[in-house]
């Protein structure tokens, strides 16, 4: 599970994220969206502890963040929306040394099996100078994932892939979920948002315009008939009077 209890991040006189509070449950996509400079990155980069927080809580599989941040963080993955790969390890080896960081033993079986999802298994012994940009975000995957986390936190995980890896990796987050994993999918592509996810964050201005189930929040912006893309234009536009999650 992922647990944000008034999350809040100043950078000086600014705030970027205003006394957020949303929890994904084991098996929910929760899509995280929002306009430009609504909060997003600065959210994921807190709950994942790359940053740290100004104020509030973050617990990832019932783990406090702050008081115990390497054991939260092995729960955990973050798959950014650029990979960061190491130049002089192939991709079999890039896979032995996460292992070897979360003391995977079976990193082999994990490993073959991680990358015949991601259609990479004839790519094991390449450089990332010798991948595609989708392939390296696939490389970047396999590792993120390679330990089993229980809570993934994906941001714009499309980026770079043709349309048979995203159909691929569509099918990986829907597996995740199924085995019981809680994640968290940031997009600017709403169809994607829509297809994966069963519940939905927006964000505007730092702050929660709306939390909760997708149909809910659909039924309480613009109907049942209408589509992600009519809600998010309603709930982040400035004369929405709707309430707030």
């Amino acid at each position: 599970m992922i647990e944000v209890e008034g999350l809040t991040k100043r950078y000086g006189d600014f705030t970027a994220v205003d006394a957020l509070s949303v929890s994904v449950r084991p098996g929910e996509v929760m899509g995280l969206v929002g306009p430009n400079g609504a909060g997003k990155t600065s959210t994921l980069r807190c709950v994942a502890g790359i940053i740290p927080a100004t104020q509030g809580t973050v617990r990832l599989g019932g783990i406090d963040l702050a008081k115990d941040p390497v054991g939260a963080k092995r729960t955990m993955a973050f798959i950014p929306d650029e990979p960061r790969l190491f130049d002089y390890l192939t991709v079999e080896q890039h896979l032995a040394f996460v292992a070897r960081l979360y003391g995977v033993a079976d990193w082999k079986a994990r490993g073959e099996s991680l990358l015949a999802d991601l259609e990479m298994a004839d790519k094991r012994q390449l450089l990332p100078a010798e991948l595609s940009r989708g392939m390296k975000q696939k490389l970047a995957i396999a590792c993120g994932l390679l330990h089993g986390p229980k809570a993934v936190i994906f941001d714009e995980p499309l980026t770079g892939l043709d349309p048979r890896g995203m159909r691929r990796m569509k099918d990986v987050m829907r597996g995740l979920a199924a085995q019981g994993a809680a994640i968290i999918l940031s997009s600017h592509l709403l169809g994607l948002v829509e297809e994966v996810c069963t519940t939905l964050l927006i964000l505007k201005d730092g702050r929660a315009m709306a939390v909760g189930a997708v149909e809910e929040i659909r039924a309480r912006f613009a109907g049942d008939g209408a589509t992600l893309e009519d809600v998010f234009f309603l709930a982040t536009e400035d004369a929405v009077d709707a309430p707030r999650a």
